[in-house]
């Protein structure tokens, strides 16, 4: 699995540019870390990648963010809030495990666990490791098409 070290929220940022960039229709960034970690961050950055202008944060109360007007469309999911599968199923998570876009979950690992889920498209499993107060480990795995 691919590891990196970020040095600051900026190259953080630049990493989830970088995957926006390249980003293909389909796909579901599953992210994991405590909270501060950077996940917003790196959204952040993908959602510039995927060439969207409009001013992108953290869903945790809404629990889900779109933002249209990039290459593609980025649906943007926080389950922090969510303690239950059946909580967690009520906000429509399914639908966007086959985004007609790319969909980012944060808190991925209270859907997911440790299983690897069947999708059509492709999936990249994120963990973000708070390292310093400036140094965040990301580690990733690619899954699917």
């Amino acid at each position: 699995m691919p590891t990196l070290i970020s040095h600051s929220p900026l190259e953080t940022e630049a990493l989830g540019e970088r995957w926006g960039a390249d980003a293909s229709r389909g796909l579901v960034i599953a992210l994991s870390g405590d909270l501060g970690a950077g996940k917003t961050q790196l959204v952040k950055g993908l959602a510039r990648g995927l060439g969207v202008t409009t001013r992108v944060h953290s869903p945790s109360f809404t629990l889900v963010n779109v933002y249209t007007g990039g290459r593609l469309t980025l649906f943007h999911l926080d389950l922090y809030r969510l303690e239950t599968k059946e909580q967690i199923l009520s906000v429509g998570i399914e639908e966007y495990l086959q985004p007609d876009g790319v969909a980012v979950i944060e808190w991925a690992e209270r859907w997911f666990g440790d299983a690897i889920p069947a999708l059509a498209g492709s999936l990249r499993r994120v963990q973000i490791e708070c390292l310093n107060e400036t140094e965040r480990r990301i580690v990733y795995e690619d899954f699917g098409a």
